[in-house]
């Protein structure tokens, strides 16, 4: 079998856009502060983290993000159901997720290059591959498993395992990045993946073998060497 790498897309390949976000609020009458927002998204991917390990899933769990981020965010009055209903129902037309991590599309440009295949793995709302597109991302990545596009969401393994079957490899030659742990990480060890959680670690053991810390483009490449991918 052939070592291949996903991608989760939102925090690892592309970043909330706070001021497309702030733009978006003042459509609706209300003003947002875009760097209130912009540091407010931890929280919020905590928030989101908690949802998924209640059991949370798809829209439930994306406007427990966006409610954090509203409300930590400067931007109480906003955190309304209809807002969010809004603001869900826009990320197919308009995604907010699309600026770019630094660094992270040229490491898969780089994986591909050296003829890694490389896909996406994501819980998105159903357009992901379209936005990809939109960005001029599509020759980077061979498959694009989006949960909203083909009912498989993570952290459940099917959408491990359909993207592996496009990459020709198997889960147990998969190595996904995600910055959720709840998603991405538990996800792709019950998949039978490895991971690598692009994240800023905080202190909680990791068994080297299947998971590495990664915070930037630099610490992930370095973490796909130690599992042997890139020579």
């Amino acid at each position: 079998m052939t070592l291949a790498v996903t991608f989760d897309f939102g925090q690892v390949l592309a970043e909330l856009d706070p001021v497309f976000l702030a733009q978006k609020l003042a459509l609706r009458g209300f003003s947002a502060s875009a760097e209130r927002l912009d540091r407010a998204t931890g929280s919020g991917w905590l928030a989101y983290g908690a949802a998924l390990a209640r059991g949370g899933h798809g829209a439930g769990a994306w406007k427990t993000f966006m409610t954090t981020v509203l409300v930590e965010g400067g931007s109480p009055d906003a955190a309304t159901p209809e807002t969010l209903d809004f603001l869900f129902a826009d990320q197919r037309p308009r995604n907010l997720w699309r600026r770019p991590v630094r660094g992270m599309l040229e490491l898969a440009r780089d994986l591909g290059a050296r003829g890694v295949p490389v896909g996406v793995v994501s819980n998105s709302e159903g357009a992901l591959e379209a936005l990809i597109a939109e960005l001029g991302w599509t020759d980077a990545f061979r498959c694009v498993a989006d949960s909203g596009a083909l009912g498989l969401e993570k952290p459940g393994r099917a959408i491990f395992d359909w993207a592996a079957a496009r990459l020709s490899t198997s889960t147990d030659e998969l190595v996904h990045i995600g910055d959720s742990w709840a998603a991405d990480v538990e996800g792709a060890l019950h998949a039978g993946a490895r991971a690598i959680w692009f994240a800023q670690a905080d202190g909680r053991p990791l068994d080297a073998a299947r998971v590495r810390a990664a915070g930037d483009a630099d610490e992930a490449r370095a973490a796909l060497l130690g599992f042997g991918v890139l020579a």
